[in-house]
């Protein structure tokens, strides 16, 4: 049977991260939501299984959607320092790229579990993720959620207040994407 490539990006999907609020004065932060408007996922297929995924993840293409909580709404010009905070944090100009990739690919009864290493700030670490997929008629829906925990990949979370409001360590990563059958 003959090899085909799935080549996902973010027309087929979203990518976001999702934060939460730590430290004695948690209750004034936001809890983020973050799209990386930039990535794309190839999976090899070998027949009709899926055996290898890459993703890869623009870093700058980073956008705070929203933030929920806080004394105050969200505003444009905060949203605008969020980002610069995390384009920071992420140290963007020296690694301008998140990566995963997995060779190791088995069913499961919802979809696919994926084992392989993502790349975070510079740190490889070996990553399970979970990837449900649901038939749509005439597409797939492929989903997952992945807790990350940012100071285990060298990351130090934004925080304010000495320490006292910050954003925190672990944060969710939603993927979700559709391909035509």
């Amino acid at each position: 049977m003959t090899d085909t490539v799935w080549k996902l990006t973010a027309a087929e999907g979203e990518l976001q991260i999702l934060t939460g609020v730590a430290g004695p004065a948690a209750k004034m932060g936001h809890r983020l939501t973050i799209a990386m408007a930039s990535w794309r996922a190839d999976v090899q297929w070998r027949g009709k299984q899926p055996a290898a995924v890459e993703l890869v993840v623009d870093v700058d293409s980073l956008q705070v959607v929203k933030g929920e909580g806080g004394v105050t709404p969200l505003s444009g010009p905060e949203k605008g320092v969020v980002r610069a905070n995390a384009l920071k944090a992420l140290d963007v100009k020296k690694y301008p790229q998140i990566t995963f990739s997995a060779q190791d690919v088995t069913k499961t009864v919802a979809g696919y579990r994926l084992e392989g290493t993502v790349e975070i700030h510079g740190t490889a670490r070996p990553q399970t993720v979970d990837l449900a997929v649901e038939d749509s008629g005439d597409v797939w829906v492929m989903s997952a959620s992945v807790p990350v925990v940012q100071t285990q990949f060298g990351v130090k979370p934004y925080s304010l207040f000495v320490g006292s409001l910050k954003v925190a360590d672990e944060v969710d990563l939603r993927f979700t994407a559709r391909q035509r059958k």
